[in-house]
């Protein structure tokens, strides 16, 4: 079982995501806003991240900035899933990669399995 940490503001999908997971095997936290997430990080001790770019208040890259300022955070890998269209996250593939994003899933477009099946190929090393 892996823990993970859900950083997802919609309360429908947070809950969506959560249950899928849970399902899966993993121990699921789930935070509404980024404030939320790096205050309990320590509590969680996440093994992958799971997040939206459109946060209320910190926005995902500001939330993936600060998360890669703490040395001891800076391997935690990273899955985007995101309202965010996918020719705008196109901006620069080496600023992904410098923020460990391991995957990008447009919400629209994602299935649930779709999600399942990146978190099971980037744990999978770990395990």
């Amino acid at each position: 079982m892996a823990n993970l940490l859900l950083l997802e503001p919609d309360a429908i999908l947070g809950r969506t995501y959560q249950a899928v997971l849970t399902q899966n095997g993993h121990h699921v936290s789930w935070f509404r806003n980024a404030s939320s997430a790096i205050s309990n990080i320590d509590q969680v001790q996440p093994h992958l991240i799971i997040t939206e770019l459109q946060l209320p208040m910190h926005n995902g890259v500001e939330f993936l900035y600060e998360l890669r300022s703490y040395q001891d955070l800076a391997h935690i890998p990273v899955i985007l899933i995101t309202s965010v269209p996918p020719m705008l996250k196109a901006f620069s593939s080496n600023l992904w990669q410098q923020l460990g994003v391991a995957a990008y899933h447009y919400k629209p477009l994602t299935k649930l399995s779709n999600l399942s099946r990146s978190v099971d190929r980037i744990l999978a090393p770990i395990s």
